[in-house]
């Protein structure tokens, strides 16, 4: 059993998944700071300065300056701003997984075009080249093609 674990451990496309799913952590973590730091701050700047992170609201009644003092306290609240920089964040990401699917399965598609059938066969008689209608050889009269 250890044997077979470890062959289906080093395995091509296990090895393949491992490094995708690294890369991919990797990815959002760049997307959300992407959306975070860079797209938010001017959007929430044209919305009347608007902070999305601090966007929420408490469910115990109680009011909070900031989303970090809400979390100090421990109450519970929707957090309407910190979803919607998820949602920007998975929309991002989603485009960007979607070109690159894209533009993969273009080029796949590319290498896997198959080659075109042959346009002559060769006699079994006299090894020449002949068109590959042909029902009989025209330098040898082979009829068995």
């Amino acid at each position: 059993m250890f044997e077979e674990f470890k062959k289906f451990l080093i395995k091509g496309n296990m090895v393949d998944m491992a490094v995708g799913f690294i890369f991919g952590a990797a990815f959002a973590t760049l997307v959300q700071s992407l959306v975070k730091n860079i797209i938010m701050p001017p959007v929430g700047m044209l919305l009347g300065r608007v902070d999305f992170s601090n966007l929420f609201l408490a469910l115990d009644g109680n009011s909070y300056n900031t989303l970090a003092d809400l979390e100090k306290a421990g109450a519970p609240a929707i957090k309407i701003g910190v979803f919607v920089n998820d949602i920007i964040s998975f929309l991002i990401l989603g485009t960007v997984m979607f070109m690159l699917v894209k533009s993969y399965n273009t080029l796949r598609a590319k290498e896997e075009v198959p080659p075109p059938p042959p346009a002559d066969k060769i006699c079994s008689e006299c090894a020449m080249s002949i068109p590959i209608a042909a029902k009989k050889c025209p330098y040898c009269g082979n009829t068995q093609l």
